[in-house]
This record gives C-alpha cells, sequence and structure tokens, in this order.
C-alpha cells in the first residue's frame, strides 16, 4: 500500500479520469484542484518546503518566504505563524491572512505515543530557553508547541531535535498527525495490550512517505491497549483500542470517522479484531482509502468523517477489505466501558514492582525552564523515562517506591502536583488568542484564573469533572465532550457592548457518557462571570447529586433553569 501513488498524475486508476465533479476524489478521477489548499498541494508537496528553510529562508528572513509557503507548505513541519499581538478577537474573522502573521511562528515537536527521554525532556526545554522565549505547551495531542520562534533559528533547532530522535514532520498539515499512545504502555498493571509496536511500525511506514504527505485533510491516528481507554479513541479519525477476543486473545477494535470542530462526529467501530501484527497494515489502508475516496472540494467537509458518515461503516469495511487489504478482517468485541479516570495522574504501581507517577500542569503550560527541572528531578529520582499524555499532563516512569513521596514533592515545587484538586487535575484549554489567528478569545491565562477562584471557593468538591475551555469553535480543547464545555465568542457585556464571553456545552463525554451534551441555546457568559458561573453550575450538582452520579447524567436530568 505505500506504493499506491498519490500524485493525480498517477494516482489509482481503477476508473476513467474525467472532468472535476462531486466532490474531488482521486479514487473517482476528480484530479483537477478545487480549491487553493489543494492547487497549492499539487504544485508541490509540502515536505519538500524543509529545503527552501533551511537554504533560502533561515538565510534571508521572514520577508523571504513565499505566500503559499508560509500560509501552508510549512505546517508540513510544524510551523504556523502565530499572531500578531495586540489584535482584538472581533477581527479574527475580518483581516486578511497576511495582516494576522506576526513574524514568529508556532513550532510543534511531535512525540508519538507521548514518549519521551529525560534527556529528550531536556532539550525540549533548552530550546524553549533558547529560541522560544521559554514557552512550552503540552498539547492534548501529547505534543509539546513553542511561540516566538524565528525562521531563522529552525536549521539549529531541528539539529538539536533531530540528535535525540526527535522531529517535527507533518506535526501539522493535511497529513498523518502524531500516533496517540497510552503514557503507560508496557507498564501499566492492568494493560490489555501494549501498542508500542504498532505505534513504532505505523510511524515507520507514514510518516514523511510522499505517498501519505497529501491527504484530504488532516488525519488522527490513535492507539493504546489500557482499559481506561486513555487516548480519546472516540474522536480520532482512526483508533485501535485494545480488547479481549473470546478465541484469539487481545488485539484491538477498529474505530474510524471521529473528530470534533463545527461539525462534530463521534466514532464508529468498524466492528474488526487486529493482531498487534497487523495493525500498521489496517492502518495503512484507511489512511490509503481516505487519501483516495477522501473529499477535497470543501475544506470544510474533508475530513474522513464525512466520508465514514456518507458511506456507512459497513461499506468502509467492505472498501477497505476488498480494495486495500485483499482480505476480510475477523469480527471483534467492543471495548468494555473503562473502569476509572483516563489521565493517570497520582501514584500507580507498575507490573516490574516500581510506580509511575501523574503530575498535573495547569492547562498544559509550562515553560522550558520547568521541563529541563523536570528531567533533572526524575533523574535525581531513579527515572529516565517521561510520557506526556492526551489530557495536557506529564507522567514520570520507573520510579522506585522509596523515592516516590520525594519526587511528588520535587515535582509540586515545580507547579506539578500529583495531588491537584478536581479543576487544577481536570481542566484543560487551548491556545487561544495570545497566539492562535483562529482564536476570538484568551484561554490560557483565563483557565487558570478561573481554576484559582473555584479552588478557593469550592475546596472540599472531589466528585470527576472536566472543563474544556477554547478560543474559538474549532474545538482543539474538546469543548462538546467535556462536562463543562466553554467555546470562546464575543457576546454582549452588561453595558451592550462586545466583549469576551463563551457559549455553554454541558454533559459531553467521552467513554461512559460518550456524546455532545446540552448546548444551552442562548446561553453565553462573559469572561468575567466565567468562574462564578462554573462555580454556581458545580455547587448545584454536588447539592442534587445522586449517589455515584456523574455530572452528564445529571445535567440530562437537570431542569434547564439549574443549568444557567
Amino acid at each position: 500500500m505505500a506504493d499506491t501513488p498519490q500524485q493525480p498524475t498517477s494516482a489509482p486508476t481503477r476508473r476513467k479520469a474525467g472532468r472535476h465533479r462531486g466532490e474531488g476524489q482521486w479514487a473517482a478521477g476528480h484530479f483537477t484542484p478545487l480549491n487553493g489548499n489543494e492547487q497549492t498541494k499539487k504544485d508541490d508537496d509540502g515536505l519538500n518546503v524543509r529545503t527552501r528553510i533551511e537554504t533560502i529562508y533561515a538565510h534571508r528572513g521572514f520577508d523571504s518566504i513565499d505566500g503559499a509557503d508560509l500560509r501552508g507548505r510549512m505546517r508540513w513541519w510544524g510551523l504556523y505563524t502565530q499572531r500578531k499581538p495586540g489584535i482584538s478577537g472581533g477581527k479574527t474573522a475580518i483581516l486578511e491572512p497576511e495582516e494576522l502573521d506576526d513574524e514568529y511562528f508556532m513550532l510543534r515537536v511531535r512525540i508519538d505515543g507521548g514518549q519521551l527521554s529525560t534527556q529528550q525532556l531536556r532539550v525540549i526545554g533548552e530550546i524553549s530557553q533558547e529560541f522560544a522565549r521559554g514557552t512550552a505547551d503540552i498539547t492534548d495531542r501529547q505534543n509539546v508547541q513553542f511561540h516566538w520562534i524565528r525562521i531563522e533559528d529552525m536549521p539549529e533547532i531541528w539539529r538539536q531535535l533531530e540528535g535525540v530522535g526527535l522531529s517535527t514532520t507533518e506535526a501539522c498539515g493535511d497529513t498523518p498527525r502524531v500516533i496517540l499512545g497510552s503514557p503507560v504502555a508496557g507498564i501499566a498493571a492492568d494493560e490489555i495490550i501494549d501498542g508500542t509496536p504498532a505505534i513504532e511500525e505505523i510511524h515507520r511506514r507514514v510518516i514523511g512517505n510522499p505517498a501519505y504527505s497529501n491527504l484530504p485533510r488532516k488525519f488522527k491516528t490513535a492507539v493504546s491497549g489500557s482499559p481506561l481507554l486513555d487516548v480519546a479513541h472516540e474522536i480520532n479519525d482512526v483508533a485501535f483500542v485494545g480488547v479481549e477476543h473470546p478465541e484469539y486473545g487481545p488485539g484491538f477494535d477498529v474505530w474510524v470517522g471521529g473528530g470534533l470542530s463545527t461539525n462534530p462526529k463521534l466514532g464508529v467501530r468498524l466492528g474488526t479484531w487486529v493482531p498487534l501484527e497487523e495493525v500498521a497494515d489496517v492502518h495503512e489502508g484507511i489512511v490509503s482509502v481516505f487519501r483516495d475516496y477522501g473529499y477535497r472540494r470543501l475544506r470544510t467537509r474533508a475530513r474522513i468523517k464525512f466520508l465514514v458518515s456518507d458511506w456507512g461503516v459497513e461499506r468502509f469495511r467492505e472498501v477497505l477489505e476488498t480494495e486495500y487489504l485483499g482480505r476480510r478482517l475477523v469480527d471483534g468485541p467492543a471495548p468494555a466501558a473503562p473502569a476509572g479516570p483516563r489521565d493517570h495522574v497520582g501514584v500507580h504501581p507498575q507490573t516490574d514492582g516500581l510506580f509511575y507517577v501523574g503530575l498535573a500542569p495547569t492547562v498544559g503550560r509550562v515553560s522550558g525552564s520547568t521541563l529541563v527541572r523536570l528531567a533533572d528531578v526524575a533523574e535525581a529520582h531513579g527515572s529516565t523515562r517521561v510520557r506526556t499524555t492526551p489530557h495536557q499532563k506529564v507522567v514520570v516512569l520507573d520510579v522506585p517506591a522509596e523515592q516516590v513521596d520525594a519526587l511528588v514533592d520535587a515535582a509540586d515545587a515545580l507547579g506539578l502536583s500529583a495531588r491537584p484538586s478536581t479543576f487544577r487535575r481536570s481542566t484543560m484549554a487551548c491556545t487561544g488568542i495570545e497566539f492562535c489567528k483562529l482564536a476570538i478569545v484568551e484561554t490560557k491565562a483565563r483557565a487558570a484564573k478561573v481554576i484559582d477562584e473555584l479552588e478557593a471557593a469550592l475546596p472540599d468538591v472531589d466528585v470527576p469533572l472536566t472543563i474544556n475551555v477554547n478560543g474559538c469553535p474549532n474545538s482543539c480543547a474538546r469543548i462538546q465532550v467535556a462536562d463543562i464545555g466553554l467555546k470562546g465568542q464575543l457576546v454582549p457585556g452588561p453595558d451592550g457592548a462586545q466583549v469576551e464571553g463563551f457559549q455553554v456545552h454541558l454533559g459531553g463525554g467521552v467513554g461512559l457518557d460518550a456524546g455532545f451534551g446540552r448546548k444551552l441555546r442562548g446561553h453565553k457568559v462573559t469572561a468575567d462571570e466565567l468562574a462564578g458561573y462554573v462555580e454556581r453550575v458545580v455547587s448545584r450538582f454536588v447539592a442534587e447529586r445522586a449517589d455515584g452520579e456523574r455530572f452528564a447524567q445529571w445535567v440530562a436530568r437537570a431542569d434547564e433553569g439549574d443549568l444557567r
């Protein structure tokens, strides 16, 4: 499958090529680009831009960068221009891209499976300090993002990253993005199967491979053998979830077609069981189906979730099996419901007698100095391995029992708590207007302030609760699947003027309560009212909650007046 041509001049020839019509599917012979993004990709593979960065742009500076490279192909190497300071959210949808562009970049480091050595973590921290003004955010895709990156520094940044086995290849763009994996793969006492070999083989086959570097849109993958379902499999383009087949033993259940943004859809099961050694084959087949049959006419309908929705899972499986795999897949069981929190925060035993310690930074925001010091702390307490998580957390592995308490105390001094409050543990936030050109409101600092206020107002709250804060409708922080999801927008203030605020979503979730919850029509809160609103709703939940009742269950039965 890796050899299946992906350029229009040599794409699949099952049907005679003709005039471009319909959704721009290559498999239907519709090769003529139907929008500017498709034209840019046809003109030159995004992977090729690195050579121009290293040989031209890094020497001549920002003003020398070709526009199609700047706002398109550089994403193939993890680079986005960041938002010019001082531009209000009200101008986000009004200004032209070049008016929003700052001369600095966000740079995303891909960390497949969240797997890092302390050496790699230290280098990430040092790059942050040297080139990114100390910035570093742990994302809900297990990546680390820098800001304030200059194009002139990229060759040296790549040299340092690649010197320790890290990269930014296809961290963004219409490509196979970072592969999510269980942060405790291979060590968790309750693990069904270790998906690490599959992640490594998928990476080897598809990342940086020109056969898969021009997809209709981004393609997100997750692989986990944890019974906690710890990679949010329901909202990935494809996910492999550990299950026990009654006849064949441990393997993976396959899900396709998940994704959020402005048209959210939960993934659906293919109904198959795949052994570990065949995961990469099936993944490559699904990527190929997306490349050839995916919609390329409208960017807003180009994710694989739209193809799966239109075809239905039965047809999708049939095409995968007959046209790409050449064999039938084994039917298999669904995963069991998760039995506990999936963020791995706290102290937990490993299978080898050691412990892993999950730490909660505040909404994923750390700093270069914090990451360097965390690497030092981990090594001082017997560990050389850390993991990032799909919940903006970090986990230190392989800690001897006698070192656990000292490590917890040392991490806490860095602002990384193994015993966080409900609010600090379970609040996520996207980048927001500080750096993101799509954002309408501020998120990171505001979420941190709300956490502080909630901890002061409700110090005894100890129930599972997720609060996700997003700066625009695109849902990078998963607002539709949070207990309390907050979508940034401009809302009327006390005097009627437009101010920063949020549309409220309540009762969404993945896992036990998979769904998008209730969007309270017409109910918006200003940024200044946010902490008070959340305090009010959480207090009502705690007061009215039945024994063992989850927030999503309470929201489903609560009167709308109690949710406002």
